[in-house]
């Protein structure tokens, strides 16, 4: 049995140093993974008809399919489900804080989120 060992993150071509993110791709994105998992629920709606479809044929059948997928996208758009707007949360770089002009630091919080002086 061969072991192969991992590569240095170096090596690896992979930088840990934060990187500027973009923050239009990544709303585009996330609406477009929104749009896709509402057309898979639309699909899968559709799918678990009751009954026979006396008029279907492959024509309507697709003529849905395509009204489905413009109606995910609509919907994906105005955000209906959120599921946009928690992956932009979920990956967009937290805010920076920033401090008020006089003010050192912020305040350490110990347990039960009480205030801590490190000077005493």
């Amino acid at each position: 049995m061969t072991t192969v060992a991992p590569l240095p993150i170096a090596a690896a071509g992979v930088s840990l140093a934060s990187k500027p993110v973009d923050q239009a791709g990544l709303k585009k994105a996330a609406q477009q993974f929104e749009a896709i998992f509402l057309r898979q629920m639309i699909s899968s709606m559709r799918s678990a008809s009751l009954g026979e479809d006396i008029l279907g044929s492959n024509a309507s059948d697709q003529f849905r399919d395509m009204a489905d997928a413009r109606t995910a996208d609509s919907m994906a758009e105005k955000g209906s489900l959120g599921i946009a707007n928690t992956l932009l949360a979920q990956f967009s770089p937290p805010a920076a804080p920033t401090l008020s002009p006089g003010t050192v630091g912020l305040p350490i919080k110990g347990p039960a989120g009480l205030a801590v002086n490190p000077d005493k």
